[in-house]
């Protein structure tokens, strides 16, 4: 009876003294779990509670250290939910990890990324991100920076409008100043400055050749005895394939890039899809940019599904690719 008298009335029943047992009842759960699950704009996170308040003060240690899980937002399935960009959050993620600033070559997205580090209250962050970036092993880039992106990067080096290399120039005969030096030497200001280039272009101001390959991946109902006319369903998702830059020129905004973020415009990929469901829009994009269809191909497979009626009706599924060219 005594235990019971010393115990009424204090938070979860335990005491400031007592035996293995007192102290047992007395320890309150964690309020948040060891792994947390993470939603950011749509992308999912699975983390230890450690990771995301390693830098205190920061918007995400005041979620996870001073307020209750039941006032945070969650998703459906119950992951805490974030409004934000969640292809950058995975920089946002590697950063409280280890507290190291670690980029990949041809990062375009810089100054966004520096943008929702400034949401998450990460000053040190912020910092590294808005300083100047330190130049890469290599021969000092060119004095002008008016031109095309070097090697049709999306970074901020420019070179100029028929820039060439040290040792192309050397080779001019006579003495006399090449059409290229005059060309790059020439002032920003001046009427006989060129225009600039975009990751598409050569040097000679023409649009460089080549391929892109969109698809779709369809599929409709039939009845057994054909009768009826095909349920078509709409289009989930035209799928890009090509070189980076192409597709960049062709679709601009309405390529969503979020499944291969850091490819280098140089090099191909096979990840993108547009924001947009019709292949009439695609289609004329790509006529417009000087593109024509050279080939088409289309795959499917048939199952067979039981409908309200008691009938069997054929469900056809079917992917298509159609390939474009620029000469």
């Amino acid at each position: 009876m005594a235990l019971a008298d010393s115990t009424r009335g204090l938070p979860n029943g335990g005491g400031g003294g007592g035996g293995s047992g007192s102290s047992s009842s007395s320890a309150e759960p964690p309020l948040f779990p060891d792994i947390v699950e993470l939603n950011v704009g749509g992308q999912v996170y699975v983390t230890r509670r450690c990771t995301v308040v390693s830098v205190p003060d920061s918007l995400l240690w005041r979620m996870f250290t001073q307020q209750q899980p039941q006032e945070l937002a969650r998703d459906s399935k119950g992951r805490f939910f974030l409004d934000r960009d969640g292809f950058l959050f995975r920089y946002i993620l590697d950063y409280l990890r280890d507290l190291q600033l670690v980029l990949p070559d041809y990062f375009p997205e810089r100054s966004r990324l520096q943008r929702e580090a400034e949401y998450f209250e990460l000053p040190e962050l912020v910092r590294r991100l808005g300083a100047p970036q330190q130049p890469g092993p290599g021969p000092p880039p060119p004095p002008s920076r008016r031109g095309v992106h070097k090697e049709g990067s999306l970074g901020d080096e420019l070179l100029p409008l028929g820039y060439a290399e040290p040792e192309q120039q050397e080779g001019a005969s006579g003495g006399a100043p090449s059409p290229t030096l005059e060309l790059a030497s020439r002032s920003p200001s001046g009427s006989a400055a060129g225009p600039l280039l975009t990751p598409s272009q050569s040097l000679d101001g023409s649009r460089r050749s080549g391929y892109i390959t969109i698809g779709y991946r369809g599929s409709y109902t039939i009845g057994r005895d054909a009768q009826a006319d095909a349920k078509f369903r709409r289009v989930a998702r035209i799928t890009v394939c090509g070189k980076t830059s192409l597709a960049k020129e062709v679709f601009g905004d309405t390529l969503n890039e979020s499944r291969d973020p850091d490819r280098p415009p140089e090099r191909y990929t096979s990840r993108y899809y547009l924001k947009f469901n019709f292949l009439e829009q695609a289609f004329d994009k790509l006529s417009d940019s000087g593109f024509h269809m050279v080939a088409c191909s289309s795959t499917g497979t048939c199952a067979f599904a039981s409908s309200t009626d008691q009938s069997e009706d054929k469900i056809w599924t079917s992917y298509t690719e159609y390939v474009f060219c620029r000469e």
